[in-house]
C-alpha cells in the first residue's frame, strides 16, 4: 500500500529507527533524531544491499 503525504508528514521519531514500507523494496526510514530518509532495498544475485535515495525536506 503506498504511503500518503499525510502519513509521511505525521511520522514521529521513536527511540529506534522505524521503517514505513512503500512498495517494490522502497521505504521511508524515520530516525530517532527526526530525519526522514527514502531508501531502496534490492538484491543483485545473492547479495542484498540498501541504497539511499533522498532526504525528505521540511519547510518552516
Amino acid at each position: 500500500m503506498p504511503l500518503s503525504d499525510t502519513s509521511i508528514r505525521n511520522a514521529k521519531p521513536e527511540a529506534k529507527p522505524r521503517k514505513l514500507s512503500e512498495s517494490w523494496g522502497m521505504y521511508l526510514l524515520v530516525t530517532p533524531e527526526g530525519g526522514k530518509l527514502w531508501r531502496l532495498k534490492y538484491r543483485f544475485g545473492v547479495r542484498k544491499s540498501c541504497s539511499p535515495l533522498a532526504r525528505t525536506l521540511t519547510l518552516a
